[in-house]
């Protein structure tokens, strides 16, 4: 006689199964609230077409001889886009414009502002100083400058950047604009517009780099104005 208790598998009770269902729909209303991209990803051909050739007086040149962020790893996904362009006009003023852009930023992952990137390439900064970009029919673009004193040259550089519709200055502000969109479960794109000018005389060099974005703004597709200037254009 075989009085050996047959094996039973373990015994899901109703308490474990009103757990485990429990834990699946906070997963699950957990994922639905994470923030989905409020922008679609823009082709890298079609962002470079959006760029025009000829801004006011200014003619494109080359593509290369500009400062860019540190190309590691990290930098390669703060990016969809990353444009470089010289330009010079017929008085022989060389303009060199940068346009870093990804259609989400989530708090992580975010781009990088031009004080990293100089730096890094070995230039040594002048403080960087806020400032504002006149535009005819909007409020003035805030932005900031500074000069960046290089072994080769010296460069005055004018920046903005945009995440969704706020123009952060710092990047305390930058992350707290990403903050403030995600808590609205929206995941905001972000940019970077760079202006720079090889010269040591910001005084002389603003109101031309002024003036570069002014025109940069009338040659601008649509598209490229939103991306650049944000909803106002």
């Amino acid at each position: 006689m075989n009085d050996a208790t047959p094996f039973r598998g373990p015994r899901l009770d109703r308490r474990a199964f009103l757990i485990g269902g429990t834990m699946v729909v906070a997963a699950g209303a957990a994922a639905a609230r994470i923030p989905v991209p409020d922008v679609s990803p823009i082709a890298n051909d079609k962002f470079k077409a959006l760029v025009p050739d000829t801004i006011g007086p200014w003619k494109f040149q080359q593509s290369s001889g500009l400062v860019l962020p540190p190309d590691d790893a990290l930098s390669a996904r703060l990016y969809d886009n990353l444009v470089t362009r010289v330009y010079t006009d017929p008085a022989g003023q060389t303009i060199m414009f940068l346009i870093a852009y990804k259609n989400y930023q989530d708090g992580v992952l975010q781009i990088h502002r031009p004080e990293i990137c100089y730096p890094a390439g070995g230039y040594k900064l002048s403080p960087t100083l806020e400032t504002e970009i006149p535009l005819p029919g909007r409020t003035p673009l805030p932005a900031n400058a500074f000069s960046a004193d290089g072994n080769q040259h010296d460069e005055q550089v004018l920046y903005w950047t945009r995440i969704g519709d706020e123009f952060p200055l710092r990047w305390s502000e930058q992350r707290m604009a990403v903050l403030r969109a995600n808590l609205m479960r929206i995941n905001p794109d972000g940019m970077l517009a760079r202006v720079s000018m090889p010269s040591d005389d910001m005084i002389a060099s603003r109101p031309v780099m002024v003036k570069f974005v002014e025109e940069l703004r009338k040659a601008s597709p649509p598209a490229l104005r939103r991306i650049l200037f944000g909803p106002l254009g």
